[in-house]
């Protein structure tokens, strides 16, 4: 089992290029399914969580070509099948992206529920309504959602609550579908833009993607062509938060600096300097003492929920009582007993975190629970003196490519190590 030894207790400096987002990739890649022709998808981050799509959508029946390690070809031309395997849906959330895509592209979909990492209640019942509210009947049984949609065409959707897995999936079922196809109460993140840029480069008809509400005007196909993924918003703020956290000075490359607007608001708040530019941002907190603060996550464009876990280390080496409450998951504080190896001080009440900071944080030995916890407990490292080892690495490489490269030059002391 690999695992990171990190000596922290070294400002992170330099310079780090951002890949291309994670939650862009995993829902454009099953949207090539709906592509007659080839796809040439760039700036694909190298991560495991894209290696598991595409092998999903390769057992589909579609080709896939790997032209270099963020650039793949895509070609769903000879795609023959419309049930996915079980074993690899169970790796990963964005597995649910293979119905809307289905649904489009045969008018039936066979889908396990999907995997990924467990912080609480995860329905999927503003995806199903939304198939439903598109003429879709569904069954389910001891191992797949069951899709008919030969009735497929195009209606209004109202969601009950702002979901980006829900939109995604009825923007990928409806771009196909005959007739106009209204959504509405829709989550308004970068990734849902993105895919929607993606699809209308393609030639699909989709208006309003990053408002309220979306419209869909049905197409009768899309064509092959070739598209750039945006980068990556959340590990963006990931390495904002360990250079103030190690208070360091690091220039961060390759960013669309608006989308990190609710993030770079709460940085300035704490009192570090934030500098932007037109593609990066400069995070600089070894000039100034930082400021306690309070933090509540929410859809886009509030404060991201998958940067709350190494907000929450960041704040733990602020003096005084900083409260962040987690606004989108109904559970997503169960790494904090890993946290408190390392001498984070916090104490959980229902969906609030206060956390006590000015403590001095100590290395341990710690397990990364989920994706982004497993980011936090980096970030702890590096801001503490001594040796941490952090184990199951399998979270943390779904969603950082190349994380060890990239810290070690900005100074990190880390290694990854067969153990």
């Amino acid at each position: 089992m690999d695992k990171f030894l990190i000596k922290g207790g070294k400002p992170l400096c330099g310079e780090v290029h951002i890949s291309g987002a994670k939650n862009a990739a995993v829902a454009i890649i099953p949207a090539a399914l709906l592509v007659e022709g080839e796809c040439v998808i760039e700036n694909i981050p190298d991560i495991s969580d894209v290696d598991s799509i595409l092998s999903m959508i390769q057992s589909l029946g579609a080709k896939v070509k790997k032209l270099d390690c963020n650039t793949v070809s895509i070609d769903a031309t000879t795609l023959t099948c419309c049930t996915a395997d079980p074993e690899l849906a169970a790796k990963m959330r964005a597995s649910y992206y293979l119905m809307g895509a289905l649904i489009g592209r045969f008018g039936e979909a066979h889908v396990p529920p999907p995997g990924g990492c467990n912080f609480g209640t995860r329905p999927i019942d503003q995806h199903l309504k939304s198939f439903e509210s598109l003429g879709c009947t569904i069954e389910l049984d001891d191992t797949f959602v069951n899709i008919d949609a030969e009735a497929l065409c195009g209606s209004d959707v109202y969601f009950d609550i702002v979901s980006v897995g829900a939109t995604i999936n009825a923007v990928l079922a409806a771009t196909l579908a005959p007739g106009k196809t209204v959504l509405e109460n829709c989550a308004k993140e970068p990734h849902v833009v993105d895919l929607a840029n993606f699809l209308n480069s393609m030639g699909a008809n989709i208006r309003g993607a990053g408002t309220d509400v979306i419209k869909i005007n049905g197409v009768e196909s899309l064509r092959g062509g070739t598209y750039s993924i945006i980068p990556d918003q959340i590990e963006a703020g990931t390495y904002m938060a360990a250079a103030a956290a190690t208070r360091g000075d690091v220039l961060i490359k390759n960013i669309i600096p608006k989308h990190l607007d609710s993030i770079t608001a709460k940085f300035v708040e704490m009192g570090v300097t934030v500098e932007e530019y037109d593609e990066e941002i400069r995070v600089k907190a070894n000039d100034k003492p930082l400021k306690n603060i309070r933090v509540k996550t929410l859809p886009y464009p509030g404060f991201p929920t998958d940067l709350q876990p190494p907000m929450v280390v960041l704040l733990s080496t602020v003096n005084g009582v900083s409260v962040v409450t987690e606004g989108v998951w109904d559970s997503r504080f169960q790494y904090i007993t890993e946290l408190e190896k390392m001498g984070v001080k916090v104490s959980v009440n229902g969906t609030v975190a206060t956390i006590e900071g000015g403590n001095p944080l100590k290395a341990a030995s710690v397990c990364a629970t989920d994706l982004r916890a497993g980011a936090s407990m980096v970030i702890a490292a590096l801001a503490c003196n001594g040796e941490t080892e952090i184990s199951q690495l399998r979270h943390i490489d779904r969603g950082y490519e190349h994380i060890v490269d990239k810290l070690k030059a900005l100074g990190a002391d880390i290694e990854r190590i067969n153990g």
